[in-house]
């Protein structure tokens, strides 16, 4: 059955939905999950989970040389600190739509938050460096759950008119992370010791256990849906070969070394396969025929091209504010602090919008004001270019920012039937994972290509400004398939519940 217009459950009726927490049946407990009190615990409970994860994240790539310093290692080894987490999380989050349906929700959230933050508990009685590359594996098998998972639960806790909203909240910690987390890691390890920069995470993560435990609802697990082993067997370690491959290139700056050639093309090859898979077998891994559907398809790929831009320049700032201006650690995340604030706002505004304006129109503008606030910084890159004017065209990008990436997850999800939106959100993730592989790795490539020919001292910032061009591209990039999202606002339903596909308006309807 396909959803007409909304997230329908499995009568067809518009607006109903699968309980993310509910053991009961029936259209009470459907309509009791679609109320502001039921999506307020969701939104607080996922909130909470991932603000840990996306804080842990950025902490620790702060603290990659402070913790070569400590277990005497080179820095090729202590970067597996955050490869082995980054591969952990690549390989089971395509496990998110079977485990929610083996286990059910709840029990899979409780399942991730307790790895984590046992992860976290483990790295900071790490040892020596080995030990301290296994527990972030530990970590990453907790975090690459939270998101998926947290995504699923609030898009089936929302009704189709608090879609947007709630998305928009949910992207707060996106926006939490990348400003706090160089700012809180740096003063963590210069004050107190490299152990706080994962101690820090038991009282949030204990937290958001006991909150989960309270105020999720139990959902129904369905045991007899089978683990597509051969799937699984494809995309986890394709997926996890792929981007440790993009992650090598990156840092190598060669993306046609056997080192990072060989694992990448590996991956590729096992996700062709598990696409091949996924189009025939019977009980598939992942339904990946939702991509059949233009505007799931559109916001998969706009969400593939967006972040590699946009996060891509994320990991270029802080190297320019350190290498190109000589600042610390401290002052460069404090230089985010603008940005970040321009996408908080933009996304609560944005997220709210799309509840009623036509999704294309919003984030197409939401595109070219981003690209237009790159660019800006990208001609002003230089070695005495004021911080504030700086400052004031990554606001522009901000502003950008917040109205394409809620508003697009919110976009592509809203349409997706009940029992389709564990797949629907993992795919999402998948592709935005492996957008951000893509932008980091052909950033950093990009970068030490243009850094060797200008060398260092003030020409180094001729090496920024030209990578910055790329990132540029990128963003660009995704006019192209935000140009396929649906021109008419979403609060338009159809006319009867029970009107088919055959017979009902078109589902996205092309004009505005």
């Amino acid at each position: 059955m396909t959803a007409v217009g909304g997230i329908a459950n499995s009568t067809g009726r518009p607006g109903a939905t699968e309980n993310t927490g509910s053991g009961t049946d029936g259209p009470a407990a459907v309509q009791e999950a679609g109320t502001s009190p039921g999506l307020a615990k969701v939104l607080t409970v996922v909130v909470i989970g991932s603000i840990m994860a996306v804080l842990d994240v950025t902490i620790v790539n702060v603290a990659l040389h402070p913790l070569a310093v400590e277990f005497a290692a080179p820095l090729a080894t202590v970067q597996w600190v955050a490869i082995g987490y980054t591969l952990a999380l690549a390989a089971v989050i395509p496990t998110t739509a079977w485990a929610m349906s083996r286990f059910g929700a709840k029990r899979t959230y409780l399942t991730a938050i307790s790895l984590f933050t046992a992860g976290s508990g483990l790295a900071a009685l790490s040892w020596n460096i080995e030990t301290l590359v296994l527990f972030r594996v530990v970590q990453g098998l907790g975090g690459g759950l939270l998101v998926p998972v947290g995504m699923a639960m609030v898009i089936r806790a929302a009704d189709r008119d608090r879609m947007g909203r709630a998305m928009a909240l949910l992207g707060i910690p996106v926006l939490i992370g990348p400003v706090s987390g160089p700012v809180l890691g740096g003063w963590l390890i210069d004050t107190v010791s490299w152990h706080w920069i994962f101690l820090v995470n038991l009282p949030i993560g204990a937290l958001a256990l006991v909150l989960a435990a309270r105020l999720l609802r139990r959902d129904e697990p369905q045991p007899a849906r089978r683990l597509d082993r051969l799937g699984l067997l494809t995309l986890s370690p394709g997926l996890a070969l792929l981007i440790y491959g993009l992650s090598v290139g990156g840092e190598h700056g060669d993306f046609t070394a056997p080192r990072a050639l060989l694992p990448a093309v590996a991956g590729l090859l096992l996700a062709i396969g598990f696409v091949a898979r996924g189009l025939t077998a019977r009980a598939p891994l992942l339904r990946l025929r939702l991509l059949c559907d233009r505007t799931f398809a559109a916001g998969c790929a706009a969400m593939v091209l967006f972040p590699a831009g946009y996060f891509g320049s994320m990991l270029l700032a802080p190297m320019y504010y350190q290498t190109a201006r000589g600042l610390g650690a401290t002052e460069s995340g404090l230089l985010g602090v603008p940005l970040a604030v321009a996408v908080f706002v933009s996304m609560q505004i944005a997220g709210r919008r799309v509840d009623r304006v036509s999704p294309r129109l919003l984030i197409l503008s939401g595109i070219v004001i981003a690209v237009c606030g790159l660019s800006l910084f990208a001609m002003q890159v230089g070695p005495q270019t004021p911080y504030w004017r700086l400052a004031a065209s990554l606001v522009v990008m901000g502003v950008g920012v917040g109205m394409v990436l809620m508003p697009t997850n919110t976009t592509a999800t809203r349409g997706l039937a009940a029992e389709d939106v564990p797949s629907g959100s993992t795919i999402l993730n998948i592709a935005s994972q492996v957008g951000v592989s893509i932008g980091t790795a052909l950033l950093s490539v990009m970068l030490a290509s243009h850094a060797a020919r200008t060398g260092n001292g003030t020409r180094s910032a001729d090496a920024f400004q030209h990578t910055y061009w790329w990132a540029v591209a990128l963003l660009a990039l995704a006019t192209l398939p935000a140009a396929l999202l649906p021109g008419r606002r979403a609060g338009r339903p159809p006319t009867s519940a029970t009107t088919t596909d055959a017979t009902a308006a078109p589902r996205h309807p092309d004009p505005a």
